[in-house]
């Protein structure tokens, strides 16, 4: 495993600018306010060889009795406990604070390797570092995160004691993308899907705002589960922090393997529901529909299929979708998610053989005849399966503009028949013979 370095510090000293400045690109939520970052998160990092995991927490403030500064301290708890070196960081530029001195007490009782990065020394002003050697924690190291300084000052320190062995990257992890709109119980299926509080879980909607990446096995599969903020209408959107987290959550889409879209069956699918779905499908991911909530829901001997029907009628553009009913507070069904994503990704990634392939579209054509236009009638010479994630088809036609619509719509569904497809789209592509 690679080595893990989580930043820690009282709240806007510049723990995310100084994550984003190490993993070299704008991964943490920056704004210049308090509370911003409430979740560990986590990012691959690099440093002269050395390849580390680095972990961003939000604010401490140890004293505090408010109920979320009480989870965002249990997150960097967490964070600390599992590190295997901390970056402290404060502000060079107000100088040491009551609460740096909590925080330094509290990270004192950890036993790990602590370095100070003094940070917003923009203009090298090197002799406001030494009050926090007092803090006597560990090494002092000036920095201005935000111009660049003194970074590889800082990385020398803290990652002086670990190991230059090349760690093998693991391709065999699945990357799962938990996404929906806000307070559908997406940190709480995160939490029972892991089996412990990875995520602060909260009746606040909106309380996740960064996508929060988590590895595990289970069942002797590899998982990243990446747990998102809540996509709420654009027009619910304010400009700043919840904007970003919204990016950021597409962003994870786009990154993941498959797509759990969590669905609060108390509201049934809404309209913003079905405008994730179809990012999800546009993005050419395999999903699992996640009814959430179930236990609350009142049924009868019908329930389930009044609401497949509903699920049918809203997402005839994916009627592949694969829903799965469950509870993430009493954990009902939850044990069949991974099965259901690992199966769709399975799918995505089928490959089928070039000569059965075309076996099947032939009949296809003389079940169905293709259309004409003008005379000129649609021939399919031959297909191949282009790539996989989603499978994609080549049709290579005699005149791609005879392709009508109601006809590739019908190629799919063959294609679907033969091969299921679960839970993942398709690509058609009809090409014009001779083109590459």
């Amino acid at each position: 495993m690679k080595p893990l370095i989580a930043i820690v510090g009282r709240p806007n000293v510049g723990k995310s600018t100084l994550f984003n400045r190490i993993v070299g690109k704008k991964v943490s939520i920056v704004e210049d306010f308090e509370g911003v970052t409430r979740d560990r998160l986590y990012c691959d990092g690099e440093w002269c060889g050395i390849k580390f995991t680095l972990i961003d927490t939000g604010g401490l403030e140890i004293k505090s009795e408010d109920k979320m500064w009480k989870h965002i301290r249990e997150q960097a708890r967490m964070a600390v406990e599992i590190a295997d070196a901390i970056i402290f960081v404060v502000d060079g530029k107000t100088g040491m604070s009551a609460n740096d001195m909590e925080v330094a007490d509290f990270l004192r009782t950890s036993n790990k390797p602590v370095t100070i990065a003094v940070n917003k020394l923009d203009n090298n002003e090197q002799e406001n570092i030494f009050d926090f050697y007092s803090l006597g924690v560990g090494d002092v190291v000036g920095v201005s995160a935000e111009q660049s300084k003194g970074i590889g000052d800082l990385l020398d320190v803290v990652t002086e004691n670990f190991s230059k062995e090349e760690v093998e990257e693991d391709d065999e992890r699945i990357n799962i993308a938990i996404v929906g709109k806000p307070n559908a119980g997406k940190s709480s299926l995160t939490n029972k899907l892991l089996g412990y509080d990875r995520v602060i879980v909260s009746d606040v909607a909106g309380t996740t705002r960064d996508a929060i990446d988590t590895s595990f096995e289970c069942n002797g599969k590899k998982y990243n589960l990446i747990d998102t903020a809540g996509i709420r209408k654009k027009s619910s959107v304010d400009e700043g922090i919840e904007q970003y987290s919204v990016m950021r959550s597409l962003a994870a889409i786009r990154r993941a393997d498959v797509a759990l879209i969590v669905v609060d069956a108390n509201e049934g699918i809404s309209e913003q529901d079905v405008k994730i779905c179809g990012y999800v499908h546009e993005q050419g991911k395999p999903s699992v529909i996640v009814m959430n909530k179930w236990d609350a829901v009142e049924k009868d001997t019908y329930t389930v299929n009044t609401f497949n029907k509903k699920l049918q009628q809203e997402l005839k553009f994916m009627d592949y979708f694969t829903p799965v009913y469950v509870s993430a507070v009493t954990g009902q069904r939850v044990d069949k998610i991974l099965d259901l994503a690992s199966e769709v990704y399975e799918q995505s990634r089928r490959r089928v053989p070039t000569g059965v392939l075309n076996d099947i579209i032939t009949d296809a054509v003389i079940a169905v005849e293709p259309p004409s236009h003008n005379g000129k009638r649609l021939k399919i010479y031959y297909v191949t399966q282009g790539s996989v994630q989603p499978p994609t088809f080549v049709f290579f036609v005699n005149d791609s503009k005879l392709m009508h619509f109601s006809y590739e719509r019908y190629l799919e569904n063959t294609l679907r028949k033969t091969f299921t497809f679960k839970g993942t789209p398709i690509k058609l592509i009809v090409r014009n013979r001779g083109e590459e």
